[in-house]
């Protein structure tokens, strides 16, 4: 199959499918005599691993890592488990600090509204307190 209907079966662009070709993720194509990429089954396969895992936020060392592994005839199912529990804990820990910005978030809002809202200085309104995180950052 050609590089559009390979586009099709597996969700990825073709510009990302020349890309992932380019740093070996998936292999060089077959190439018919006028030049076009000839795709098979097997390619499908393997294009549908790297865009799911991608789609999960593997890492493309990550992605390389399972296909590797995958390619010296090994089961990368443990690899594949720890990447999804390391990924779970990611997005636990961004969760739990998305929230506490949110609670920061509302309580600059609700005394920011104590101020007054005319302060083109910006010294004594709440642009004065959103200065003012930037040393907490420290």
């Amino acid at each position: 199959m050609q590089i559009q209907e390979f586009s099709r079966q597996t969700y990825l662009p073709a510009k990302t499918i020349r890309y992932y070709e380019e740093i070996s993720l998936l292999p060089p194509p077959r190439r018919l005599e006028n030049g076009y990429r000839d795709y098979d089954e097997a390619d499908v396969t393997r294009a549908r691993l790297v865009a799911g895992a991608r789609r999960l936020n593997f890492s493309l060392d990550d992605i390389q890592e399972i296909l590797d592994l995958r390619d010296r005839q090994i089961a990368p199912c443990r690899v594949v488990l720890d990447l999804l529990a390391e990924k779970a804990d990611e997005i636990n820990r961004r969760i739990a600090e998305l929230q506490r910005m949110e609670a920061e978030l509302r309580e600059l809002r609700e005394l920011g509204a104590t101020f007054p809202t005319d302060d083109v200085d910006g010294k004594n309104c709440v642009c004065h307190l959103v200065s003012e995180q930037s040393k907490t950052m420290e």
